[in-house]
């Protein structure tokens, strides 16, 4: 069973404002209808109880400023009628490797999309499911396998490479995700019957492994008769790295990744470091595309020897 990201649609979470100064921030975590936390640009000009204005009326109060560029706004819009506010104001947040000019490319609000994008909710597009169309998927329907869907709403810090010394001591920021009893149960039926599970991208796996009956990967081997995955609603920060062990996912269908990323280091844990190390030095020989609008590859599980 291949498994996707439902209704997860990028908001077009980045904007620029003006408050004591010209700031950009990026939308990248919803804490209530009217407010979000965001990354600020440059930070250093904002403190807590300044106002921002931007565009066609849409204003925000700082509520609160950390050590780390982090703020969060609090907007006189809410819900849906932030959205449309952003929808029309602001621009689509592209990792920082794919380079606009001030005016960006309209074509990244269609093409920065998955097919499965409904609801918005991501500042990031979960990459892996670019590569797929209505026609892709109703030929694999043909093909007799089965697809079901999840929900994980990718967020900013997808982007933050690992910057402390010892990778155990990056934080990971929380993301929302919701995997529903009935897509629950078709995992776990699939895997009773001797079935695999195709994860479409590294956040539909951090969801997955979420959601496993023993959330960290390092318990006892499960009886068949148990459950693989239970439902889940909540946010996650799981961070996987070489040693972890998985529950639930058999085979990943992933784009290549920055070097000394935290998705390099989970594909790195899933199929181990050897085979990843000749799988991009085969990727650079061939010129293969990386990053968001690049090539994908599919990864089997290392099982252990």
């Amino acid at each position: 069973i291949p498994t996707r990201l439902q209704g997860t649609r990028v908001a077009p979470a980045n904007d620029r404002g003006r408050g004591r100064s010209q700031v950009q921030v990026t939308l990248h975590k919803n804490e209530s209808p009217s407010q979000w936390r965001a990354f600020a640009r440059p930070a250093k000009r904002l403190e807590a109880g300044d106002a921002i204005e931007f565009t066609e009326g849409l204003q925000a109060t700082v509520l609160a400023k950390d050590s780390g560029g982090e703020v969060t706004l609090d907007f006189n819009a809410a819900g849906d009628g932030l959205v449309a506010a952003l929808e029309r104001t602001g621009s689509m947040p592209l990792p920082p490797y794919i380079h606009r000019g001030s005016e960006g490319n309209p074509n990244d609000r269609h093409d920065y999309q998955t097919v499965f994008a409904k609801t918005p909710g991501a500042v990031a597009a979960p990459t892996a499911g670019l590569h797929f169309t209505p026609e892709l998927l109703a030929a694999l329907r043909q093909k007799g396998i089965d697809l079901c869907q999840l929900t994980l709403h990718v967020g900013a810090g997808t982007f933050l490479p690992v910057k402390s010394a010892q990778a155990e001591d990056h934080k990971m920021h929380a993301e929302f995700g919701e995997l529903d009893p009935a897509t629950a149960e078709r995992i776990n039926r699939c895997k009773r019957d001797g079935g695999r599970i195709v994860s479409v991208g590294t956040t539909s796996l951090r969801l997955l492994e979420s959601a496993a009956s023993d959330k960290e990967g390092q318990g006892p081997d499960q009886d068949p008769g148990q459950e693989t995955v239970r439902p889940f609603r909540g946010e996650t920060d799981i961070f996987i790295l070489p040693g972890y062990r998985f529950r639930c996912v058999d085979l990943l269908l992933t784009n290549f990744h920055l070097p000394r990323s935290t998705l390099f280091m989970l594909v790195s844990a899933f199929s181990g470091l050897a085979v990843m190390k000749a799988a991009y030095q085969h990727a650079i020989a061939e010129r293969y595309r990386f990053f968001s609008y690049g090539d994908a590859c599919l990864l089997s599980l290392a099982r252990p020897t």
